[in-house]
């Protein structure tokens, strides 16, 4: 067998190589897994120490342990800390409020707020205040007198395009300067009045005329219907015309009122019977009743009305619709306690006498005085002293609502004038007088004209003024 030497030499040079190549790869590996498996060691200890100052999470069965408690603090506490004159620095009380940044350095410290606290549902006592009771501001003394006026022509037709040139008024014959002056229309509080006390044929007559009252009011007007015979009720609340007042209307329309003839007090078909001697026939029957005249409160529904009408809107005319035949009797109020009402809170009283005979000189013969049977001339008298005017008469159905028109176009389309008075501040009754400035009352052009107005006036009371908050 033949050897080649030289390939041999090299076959050993290279397994030589691969001898020393394999060993140092082995150092190598051997010197990196040492320094891995120290680094790991370093940082999973490191790991573990940090695990260890975080707090496990809440477990449902064993409870969570408490936080770890911070070092102490080597520094001083900053109320401990000296100032730069030697003084030791008070710790702020509670009620100091925080230091101001350095941009409002140098302005004052606000004071504290004195909050106090009301429990819910109640009030602060108004009794309970410093300084004793609370402040009240003095009366405040209106001067201001407004003065509604009806002018009207010849034939009664009022008279339109007068200006505050064409009049002129006198409060107890001093003349007065005007400082207001209208003549558009007012929207009315109007208080009805049915008597039910009229006899039964007189109060059907009204009841029939309830739509025409209805229609003499505008859906800006408010009104309450009141009626009255023995007592005084108020029928319906106030308000505008509506299916209220029309079903309210409907069942007063059923209402009967007096019988026309006279109570039987005697005889055989009399209540109890016979009598002989006063004495009744039959033991068993009660003794006969004496007929006794039914009351006519027409002052006391009057006072009502008024007292009210007070309470509502003073930007409205304020106006009493009556609607009787004009008996008053056994009131508790008397006519001048009305009056004084009427003319304090400036409420006009307008009447529609019904079934008085349209004859002249009626209305005059019913002022008088009838002995046992009431006063039958005081409805006039508030109308007078109210509006100027009359009383309107209304014996039939048509004259009835005929004056229902008249009367609610003559409150609503008035004048009204206005002066501040110089009179001193009292209760004294104070007289007007109204002058309508024309020169001739023969010229077609300028025709005579009747002026109504109310007499006078009694001085509202000073207004008391609520206290200040």
């Amino acid at each position: 067998m033949r050897i080649c030497w030289g390939h041999f030499w090299r076959i050993v040079l290279l397994a030589g190589v691969c001898t020393i190549l394999t060993a140092g790869a082995a150092w190598l590996d051997a010197q990196s897994s040492t320094s891995g498996n120290a680094a790991s060691s370093g940082t999973s200890s490191g790991t573990n120490q940090q695990d260890q100052n975080i707090p496990d999470a809440p477990s449902t069965v064993q409870p969570a342990k408490p936080l770890p408690t911070p070092p102490p603090s080597t520094e001083p506490p900053a109320s401990a800390q000296p100032s730069q004159s030697g003084t030791p620095q008070q710790e702020p009380t509670p009620s100091t409020p925080p230091q101001q940044d350095a941009n409002s350095q140098g302005a004052p410290k606000a004071p504290p707020i004195n909050i106090r606290t009301v429990p819910q549902g109640g009030a602060t006592d108004e009794t309970n205040v410093e300084g004793g009771e609370p402040y009240k501001l003095p009366p405040v003394i209106v001067n201001q007198v407004l003065v509604p006026v009806s002018v009207t022509d010849e034939d009664g037709r009022l008279v339109p395009g007068l200006t505050f040139k064409d009049f002129s008024i006198l409060e107890n014959g001093q003349k007065q300067k005007l400082n207001f002056f209208t003549s558009d229309p007012f929207a009315l509080s109007a208080a009805v009045l049915i008597d039910l006390g009229m006899k039964d044929v007189d109060l059907q007559k009204v009841s029939h005329t309830f739509p025409a009252l209805e229609g003499a009011f505008s859906e800006f007007d408010e009104l309450s219907v009141y009626t009255y015979s023995n007592t005084v009720g108020q029928q319906t609340r106030w308000g505008a015309v509506g299916p209220a007042l029309s079903a309210r209307l409907e069942e007063l329309s059923n209402v009967r009122g007096q019988n026309n003839g006279p109570p039987v007090v005697s005889g055989p078909i009399a209540a109890g019977g016979p009598v002989i001697n006063g004495i009744p026939v039959d033991p068993a029957n009660q003794r006969p009743m004496t007929a006794t005249q039914p009351a006519r409160v027409l002052n006391d529904a009057i006072l009502r009305a008024a007292t009210d009408l007070a309470k509502r809107d003073k930007r409205r005319r304020k106006v009493i619709f009556v609607i009787s035949d004009g008996r008053e009797y056994r009131s508790q109020a008397s006519y001048r306690e009305v009056l004084h009402v009427l003319l304090t809170n400036n409420i006009m009283v307008y009447a529609i006498w019904v079934g008085a005979p349209s004859v002249p000189g009626y209305s005059t013969l019913a002022r008088l005085h009838l002995p046992r049977f009431g006063f039958t001339d005081i409805l006039p008298k508030y109308v007078n002293a109210t509006t100027g005017g009359e009383s309107l008469l209304g014996n039939t159905r048509s004259a009835i609502e005929d004056a229902y028109t008249q009367a609610m176009g003559n409150a609503r389309n008035q004048y009204t004038l206005g002066y501040v008075t110089h009179a001193p501040p009292t209760s004294a009754y104070r007289s007007w007088e109204v002058v309508v400035n024309r020169p001739s009352c023969r010229s077609s052009i300028r025709p005579c004209v009747n002026v109504e107005a109310p007499d006078g006036y009694y001085p509202a009371p000073p207004r008391q003024s609520q206290s200040a908050d």
